[in-house]
């Protein structure tokens, strides 16, 4: 986003002039050389002869007549008028001079020998106030073209002045939108010094510097440093009107997938300030290495980042399992040039299918001899999991069912269900129809033991379909307002590779109906993120209420935050636990829970009656079912729902008084 620039006087005089045609920009050029060298010759008479009326003498003019051509086409032949006079250097210097210089001395040529009145010592003067009049306007020119374009470049601030901040600096300073105007550095050493031309300040100057530079933009560039000390430099740059910026990190530009001017956004998971904890490398390949592996859903945003990961750990084969044909497509190109590039001898099998088809499902297991399975494929979206109950019902529950059975029949070795926070005491049907898939694996692991299931709960994972982070950019971009359900609504984020390198660990270290947590950290308050987002972008964020409106924007400098209320199903925070067990694990990121399960012939009555509402399309039957089932579902916004919908919703609420 690039901040609007004040109009500055007589710029668009210049703007005119640079975008002339190559053609008209030549005859300008000659035009004003002609000008300059006349005016050049007549002040070397007037000079010489000490009398204004010497430049009244033809005869002199005819010389310098005679000359003109000469000295024109002499210019062109050096490159006078194909030279691009913003980008002129002052080598240009010598090429003014010689040029000059050879003119004046045609003009002594001519004058003698066609006996003309003219000194000798004019064609010296001439060449002298031809060299400076031509060769500074040039420079002159030159100098009013690039404070132009200064003025209309963005103000950078550059945080960090080690080896990163001077390769960017070098950068900046070719680049068509930016200019660098100051370093700040945290470096004692370095506060007060000059790099490349550029003062170096004290991060606690850095609100004057911005100030007195009148500088945009703030870049990070310090690409090593942790994510809570860039967290930490973040809140300290948040109440500054700039917009503040990164380079890629430093494995990116080692690795060679970004160069350092490719400047973008802040990432969330940099305002998180969260470190990344190594993962344990006999955790990650003890499932994976040199066995047939299996993830559902591999297209979505967790599915696909599962089968990259998994890839690195060498697997012999890789089978892709995904509904939705062009997030198929994508995976499997994806996932081929990785193998070309690590040189991994993996064989790929993408498959076209449901979880909810028992038949595909079988036979894909048998056919490949599938060894492990990260199942992913859910449908995560609440609002629209909410409406469309039955179809969440049968993907969510009886996929998994359909899975786990084929899993169990084919000889499977783990199995690991991705679950999510909302399963816990779950207020929407996503929520519940998850925790019914978290019993069907429990319910499983307690019949038989040749296959052991494992589930794995963690919040909202950061860049994923649905998630609020593209969501909030995109409402920047178009200038707001940013929607927010309620101003006290909280969620845990993770980054996506961190979720899925914790998964695979987690679903190592399984024993058999194990639930892992994962340690999400603290909650984040979703208007506070907001509000970071919009600070970070130069602008100052603006709290409405109220239902979103394509005119509820704040000023040029302003975007709104409008609270719009809870969505049917949503609740105002997440947990990971139902009763409050958790132990730790051999990973400091990863628990292990004790949660309640029913045995097979229990869990059974419950699947029935949720099987026989989403046959008979019975939403309420369906809603009654997973509040008879022992999962704490609470659905307080079901009734509200059905009654705008005009339904008869005496059957859920005597279910709720019963």
């Amino acid at each position: 986003m690039r901040v609007q620039q004040p109009k500055i006087p007589g710029l668009g005089v210049i703007a005119r002039l640079l975008n002339l045609s190559r053609a008209s920009k030549r005859v300008l050029q000659v035009s004003v050389d002609i000008a300059l060298l006349s005016l050049s010759f007549a002040l070397a008479l007037m000079l010489r002869l000490e009398s204004w009326s010497a430049v009244a003498n033809i005869g002199a003019w005819y010389a310098f007549a005679s000359a003109l051509p000469v000295t024109l086409l002499l210019f062109a032949r050096l490159g006078f008028y194909h030279a691009i006079i913003r980008f002129i250097s002052e080598r240009a210097l010598a090429t003014v001079f010689f040029g000059v210089v050879s003119s004046g001395v045609t003009i002594l040529l001519i004058s003698q020998a066609f006996g003309l009145p003219v000194p000798r010592s004019v064609p010296v003067i001439y060449a002298l106030l031809a060299f400076l009049s031509v060769g500074s306007i040039r420079f002159l020119l030159r100098a009013i073209f690039l404070q132009a374009e200064f003025r209309q470049k963005d103000r950078v601030v550059i945080f960090g002045a080690g080896a990163a901040g001077r390769q960017l600096l070098r950068s900046l300073r070719n680049s068509a939108e930016n200019t660098p105007v100051a370093f700040v550095d945290d470096d004692l050493a370095l506060h007060g010094s000059t790099i490349g031309g550029m003062r170096v300040f004290a991060t606690s100057e850095i609100a004057s510097v911005i100030k007195q530079c009148r500088a945009q933009i703030v870049v990070l560039a310090v690409p090593s440093a942790s994510r809570h000390a860039r967290a930490d430099i973040l809140h300290r740059l948040a109440p500054l009107p700039v917009h503040v910026r990164t380079i890629p990190g430093i494995a990116d530009m080692v690795n060679g997938r970004a160069d350092i001017e490719q400047m973008h956004e802040v990432g969330v998971e940099d305002l998180l300030g969260r470190d990344p904890v190594p993962p344990l490398d006999h955790l990650l390949d003890v499932k994976i290495r040199g066995k047939t592996v299996l993830v559902s859903g591999a297209g979505g945003s967790i599915g696909s980042e599962l089968c990259r990961q998994i890839l690195k750990q060498n697997p012999r084969r890789l089978v892709l399992l995904e509904s939705c044909e062009f997030a198929l497509y994508a995976i499997d190109e994806d996932l081929r040039q990785l193998a070309m590039s690590d040189g991994a001898g993996t064989a790929i099998v993408p498959l076209l299918g449901s979880v909810q088809d028992g038949a595909r499902v079988k036979e894909i297991f048998g056919r490949f001899d599938v060894q492990t399975v990260f199942h992913a494929a859910a449908y995560k979206h609440v609002p629209l999991v909410e409406h469309n109950a039955a179809e969440g019902i049968r993907n969510n529950v009886f996929g998994t069912l359909s899975m786990a059975k084929a899993a169990v029949a084919a000889g499977v070795s783990d199995f690991t269900l991705i679950s999510t926070d909302k399963a816990v005491r779950p207020t929407n049907v996503m929520g519940a129809s998850k925790r019914m898939a978290e019993l069907v694996c429990q319910a499983l692991a307690l019949e038989q033991t040749e296959t052991r299931f494992s589930m794995v709960r963690f919040g909202n994972v950061l860049g994923s379909s649905g998630s609020v982070i593209p969501l909030f950019r995109r409402q920047i971009a178009e200038g707001g307002p940013l929607t927010v359900t309620h101003p006290d609504i909280t969620r845990f984020f993770m980054t996506i590779p961190e979720a899925v390198q914790l998964v695979i660990q987690a679903g190592a270290m399984g024993k058999g109906g194990d639930v892992f947590l994962l340690d999400m950290g603290e909650p984040v308050r979703i208007a506070d993120l907001a509000s970071q987002m919009i600070r970070l972008s130069g602008l100052e964020p603006v709290f409405q209420s109220g239902d979103a409106s394509a005119d509820a924007k704040g000023g040029p400098s302003e975007i709104a935050i409008q609270f719009t209320g809870l969505r049917p199903g949503e609740k105002l925070f997440e947990e990971l636990l139902i009763n409050g067990g958790a132990e730790p694990s051999a990973h400091e990121k990863i628990m292990r829970a004790s949660e309640v399960c029913l045995p097979w012939r229990e869990l059974k009555v419950h699947l029935d009656a949720l099987h026989s509402a989403c046959d008979a399309a019975d939403i309420v039957g369906i809603r009654t079912a997973l509040r008879d089932a022992p999962i704490w579902y609470a659905p307080e916004s079901a009734v509200l729902e059905y009654v705008s919908e005009k339904k008869d919703a005496a059957p859920f609420l005597a279910s709720k008084a019963g």
